[in-house]
């Protein structure tokens, strides 16, 4: 199961800091990684963002200024986030987190190549779905 590599250590302490929309991640090996809450957003371990097989994610756009609202435990092996923009499936096992901290620069650097090749970018969010602007049904 996810979360129980045995080669994994567990967090100690998991602090959220919200003015500057990061969280802070300290593992029992001494490790120590700040993850911005965009960062968390848009690599979610949900389907909704994972898909279910390879070639299947679904690039996440207009995340910059996402919050975590919340920070829940499931077991002694995850964390369930949930985000301002309601997203909340998704299970942050300890080798996930631990992997998102260590490849952390990679796996941003991925992001903005993916977004820059797709024409999209960190503050619009693609998948939001448009107000009609300036509709209105006049019957004349």
């Amino acid at each position: 199961m996810a979360g129980l590599a045995p080669d994994i250590p567990v967090p100690v302490e998991i602090k959220l800091h919200r003015q500057s929309r990061m969280m802070e991640i300290s593992f029992a090996d001494g490790a120590l990684f700040t993850l911005p809450f965009e960062y968390l957003r848009v690599y979610s371990p949900s389907a909704a963002v994972r898909g279910h097989g390879a070639g299947q994610e679904v690039l996440q756009t207009g995340k910059r200024t996402v919050d975590i609202l919340g920070i829940d435990p499931v077991g002694n092996y995850a964390v369930k986030l949930t985000f301002s923009d309601g997203h909340d499936s998704g299970l942050y096992s300890w080798d996930v987190l631990y992997a998102l901290g260590r490849d952390q620069e990679r796996l941003w650097q991925d992001y903005l190549a993916r977004l820059e090749a797709a024409g999209a970018d960190r503050d619009v969010d693609l998948a939001a779905k448009p107000a009609a602007a300036g509709h209105s049904c006049h019957k004349h």
